[in-house]
């Protein structure tokens, strides 16, 4: 029994024609909902399942790490996105979409932060000069 050890080309190309839809979507504001109206949403990346009816949208606002508050808001907008993705893609069947944050740029964004402390560039620096003894 072969076990497959990630997903098909056929899986990423469909994955990354999804995020662009959606991340054209989003880029254009075309929401009749207030929450989602002014909102700047980042898709990171989107998995699709083997048999290509499902996917699952990582979601992420740059900047900013509340991309929680807006999960109801999208889980109200997926009817419409299903099918501005279904009219974009050429599928058999309209994926069925669900929304998850993506932290991954929060985190990022925090060791970024740490390793520029003042703190850690000191460690990070090693001791000064001075400090130091003759070598070898």
């Amino acid at each position: 029994m072969r076990k497959q050890a990630g997903p098909s080309q056929r899986q990423l190309r469909v994955g990354e024609e999804i995020r662009h839809v959606l991340a054209g979507l989003f880029a254009r504001h075309d929401f009749r909902d207030p929450d989602l109206a002014g909102a700047e949403i980042t898709v990171t990346e989107v998995r699709v399942g083997p048999d290509l009816r499902h996917a699952v949208a990582y979601v992420a606002r740059l900047g900013r790490s509340d991309i929680d508050a807006l999960l109801p808001a999208l889980k109200r907008a997926t009817p419409f996105l299903r099918a501005q993705v279904a009219h974009e893609v050429r599928l058999k069947f309209a994926p069925e979409l669900t929304f998850q944050p993506d932290h991954a740029l929060d985190e990022a964004s925090k060791i970024e932060r740490l390793l520029h402390s003042p703190e850690v560039a000191r460690d990070l620096g090693g001791e000064p000069a001075s400090d130091k003894k003759g070598g070898m």
